[in-house]
């Protein structure tokens, strides 16, 4: 791993296969890049570069499409811009303006902006436990992962915000999924929601992706927030390789290998 002021760099050992494909990755809401740690090493095991950049919710998006658009240019393979809470948000607002040119998308943990619809933000932990002194850290590091070893690196991490995933969403994000942009969105798009997730409601993230062209939604049973550290970070780093893999093939996304049950079995005879 290497790293600059403000970017987290994973790369595929030199002497191993040419690089398959670059993830650029936006953290969400108390996050910095190198939270991001296990998920990059994971996938530059599997010959993809990861860039995960140090910015907040409230990065200039203007600026975060200059700096996207220097390290897609100089990148290998298709491209994917990731985010995980407002980061996702940020990802979506950048593509659904043409404001980057990405091969993919990867919509991590997306908030439900709805959930401040009177106030036109939208909260983290819910409005009845809005308040971080309240809620209590152990009641954040619960919706956001039910990785022990995750959790204890949050913990023990200085540059961490915590409580910020109580902070609103801003306006000008949580307009994103507001209107019709959403819809005009041609990018093959892979969406990643926990199944438990307390800060944003599944069904939340299966509206979006409904609405989606090409998005296709994966669901972690009993998932919290952060799905890239949840306890099954591991079976989601998988499914996220099989998807660049099949994006490698091109946007139609083709099955790469199919799984025949018992049934498919019965049907054959």
């Amino acid at each position: 791993m290497t790293s600059t002021e403000s970017t987290h760099v994973w790369q595929p050992a030199s002497d191993g296969p040419a690089v398959r494909g670059t993830v650029i990755l936006l953290p969400g809401r108390g996050e910095h890049g190198g939270v991001y740690e296990r998920f990059g090493k994971r996938l530059s095991h599997d010959a993809y570069t990861v860039h995960a950049l140090d910015i907040s919710a409230d990065t200039d998006l203007s600026t975060l499409s200059h700096r996207i658009d220097r390290i897609a240019a100089q990148a290998s393979g298709p491209v994917v811009l990731a985010g995980s809470d407002t980061g996702a948000l940020q990802a979506l607002a950048l593509v659904s303006a043409d404001a980057v040119r990405v091969d993919g998308l990867l919509l991590v943990g997306l908030p439900d902006t709805e959930a401040g619809a009177e106030s036109g933000t939208g909260t983290g932990l819910g409005a009845d436990t809005a308040d971080p002194e309240e809620a209590g850290w152990d009641h954040e590091l619960a919706a956001r992962t039910s990785c022990p070893t995750h959790q204890a690196r949050l913990t023990a991490d200085a540059e961490f915000a915590r409580g910020s995933l109580s902070d609103p969403v801003p306006p000008h994000l949580a307009a994103v999924l507001q209107g019709t942009g959403v819809e005009g969105v041609d990018t093959p798009t892979l969406l990643l929601h926990g199944g438990a997730d307390t800060v944003a409601p599944v069904d939340h993230a299966r509206g979006v992706a409904a609405r989606l062209p090409r998005g296709e939604l994966a669901v972690t049973t009993d998932g919290r927030h952060d799905v890239l550290n949840d306890i099954v970070h591991r079976t989601v780093a998988a499914e996220v390789v099989q998807w660049l893999e099949r994006l490698r093939g091109g946007p139609e996304l083709t099955p790469l290998i199919s799984v025949e049950t018992q049934q498919t079995f019965a049907l054959a005879r």
